[in-house]
C-alpha cells in the first residue's frame, strides 16, 4: 500500500547537563513520529517513557493509522503505566506528542496528539507554528489572562502539567487532524528544548538545514549549549511527498525523470489547533 505521506525524519536526544538520567523516549518511524518524557521517582520516569513509545513501535512499517487505532494504542499504553504505580497520586507517569501519518478519502493527513507538555510543530513556507497546546498550569493562566508570556516563561509553576498519560492523570488527550503538503517540517519535542531555544531560533534551525537529521541534531546541541537545564529531544519530519485523491504519493529520486505525481487539488486547510 502507498503511503498518504512519504516522509523523511531524523531524531536526537541528550540527558542535558544537570540531570543523571534521560527519561525521554521517542519514536522516529513512519507512520509514526512520538516523543514521551517521563515523570515520577527513581527510574519510574524512564520506564513509563519507554512503555508509552512501546505501545506505538508494532505500526512501524505501516502506511497509515486511523484515529481508532491512536486511541487504543494510548488506552493500552495508560493500563500499563497505571500497572507501574505503586499509588495513584504520586505514579509514573509521562507526557505525549508526535504526529501519525493519516489517510483521510485517499489524502494525506498529519494526525497530532498531545498530552503534556511536550510539544508539536509544524514549519511551513517559512512560518513555525506551534500546533499542541500545553496541557499546564502555567498555560491555564495564560489562557484565561492572569500571567502574561513574558512572566511565564520564568513562573516557577512552568513545569508543572495538568494531563499525562499515568501519574494519577486521567485526561485525556487532544487531536489534530491536519491536511499534509509536500515541504511541511513537523518537529516533536520535549519541554527541555524550548525550555532553553526561543521560538525565533528554533524556526531558524528548522529553516537552515535541510536535512531532519541535521535539523534535530543541531537543535538539541544548541539546547544543551544554552543550558540543558532537562533532557532534551526533538524528532524532525518531513513531508516529500503528499498523496492528493486520485493520485498516491511518489517519493522523487536520482533516477531521470522519476518526480513526484501528485494532483494539483487540495482540499481546504483546517484550523490548526481545531482538537476534535
Amino acid at each position: 500500500m502507498t503511503a498518504p505521506i512519504t516522509a523523511l525524519s531524523g531524531a536526537a536526544t541528550d540527558t542535558g547537563l544537570r540531570r543523571a538520567l534521560n527519561e525521554d523516549a521517542f519514536l522516529s518511524v513512519s507512520p509514526v513520529f512520538l516523543v514521551a518524557d517521563g515523570m515520577g521517582g527513581h527510574d519510574r520516569g524512564e520506564v513509563a517513557s519507554a512503555a508509552a513509545i512501546a505501545e506505538f513501535a508494532g505500526f512501524a512499517g505501516r502506511a497509515s493509522l486511523t484515529v481508532d487505532e491512536v486511541r487504543d494504542a494510548l488506552d493500552r499504553a495508560r493500563d500499563r503505566i497505571d500497572g507501574l504505580s505503586v499509588d495513584t497520586d504520586a505514579g509514573a507517569g509521562t507526557t505525549l506528542s508526535g504526529v501519525v501519518v493519516a489517510d483521510v478519502g485517499g489524502e494525506g493527513y498529519w494526525l497530532a496528539l498531545n498530552l503534556g507538555d511536550s510539544r508539536t510543530y509544524r514549519l511551513a513556507e517559512g512560518r513555525l507554528e506551534q500546533i499542541s497546546v500545553d496541557h499546564s498550569v502555567v498555560q491555564e493562566l495564560l489562557d484565561r489572562g492572569e500571567l502574561t508570556a513574558e512572566d511565564a516563561a520564568h513562573d516557577r509553576r512552568r513545569n508543572v502539567i495538568t494531563r499525562a498519560l499515568g501519574a494519577g492523570s486521567a485526561g485525556e488527550a487532544d487531536y489534530w487532524m491536519l491536511p499534509a503538503s509536500e515541504g511541511d517540517r513537523v518537529l516533536v519535542c520535549s519541554d527541555g528544548l524550548p525550555g532553553e531555544l526561543s521560538t525565533e531560533r528554533i524556526r531558524e534551525i528548522l529553516a537552515a538545514e535541510p536535512h531532519p537529521q541535521a535539523a534535530a541534531t543541531r537543535l538539541v546541541h544548541e539546547a544543551v549549549l544554552h543550558g540543558g537545564r532537562d533532557n532534551v529531544t526533538a524528532v524532525v519530519v518531513d513531508a516529500v511527498a503528499v498523496a492528493r485523491r486520485g493520485a498516491p504519493a511518489r517519493a522523487r529520486t536520482d533516477e531521470p525523470g522519476d518526480d513526484i505525481d501528485i494532483d494539483s487539488d487540495t482540499l481546504p486547510r483546517e484550523p490548526v489547533g481545531g482538537a476534535f
